[in-house]
């Protein structure tokens, strides 16, 4: 599984006008399977998501996770948001191929589970909405832009 973690001051996405998803301070993720993914890479992905310390202490320094802001007097939130485009593969001319995305059904399953997961784990998540084109606006802290995979079984990590 791919993610695209920007820290954000606040980010939020809409479809056809209307607001499905919206956050203040946090991470905005933007979300691929990729063929092979299961249930496993969500969950390491998602482990490591919260685990990762991008957010400043007093001093400055990048020192906390997102957990750790419920802690400081302010709720970090996760606005999740499904992107087949980050499987893309550029090399072989100037269409990408998105041949390395899992198929609609399987990306769709394996979102949902990410979403349930994190749901369980975090106060304040929201999403954006699968398979529909979608209007993503956001103010990146930093900037804090950070690439993250999970490799599905047989592929290196």
């Amino acid at each position: 599984m791919l993610a695209l973690l920007q820290r954000v001051l606040r980010a939020r996405v809409t479809v056809d006008g209307e607001t499905t998803g919206e956050i203040g301070r946090g991470f905005l993720v933007l979300l691929c399977a990729e063929q092979g993914d299961t249930t496993v890479q969500a969950d390491k992905l998602l482990a490591k998501i919260l685990k990762l310390r991008v957010f400043n202490d007093a001093a400055g320094k990048m020192n906390h996770s997102l957990p750790d802001m419920d802690g400081m007097g302010a709720s970090g939130g996760l606005l999740v948001v499904s992107q087949f485009t980050l499987a893309a593969d550029t090399s072989g001319g100037n269409r990408p191929s998105f041949t390395n995305a899992a198929a609609p059904a399987d990306g769709r399953r394996l979102y949902d589970y990410f979403v349930e997961q994190v749901q369980r784990l975090h106060p304040l998540v929201q999403t954006g909405r699968f398979a529909t084109e979608m209007q993503v606006e956001l103010v990146n802290d930093g900037p804090v832009t950070i690439p993250m995979r999970v490799a599905p079984p047989g592929v290196g990590n």
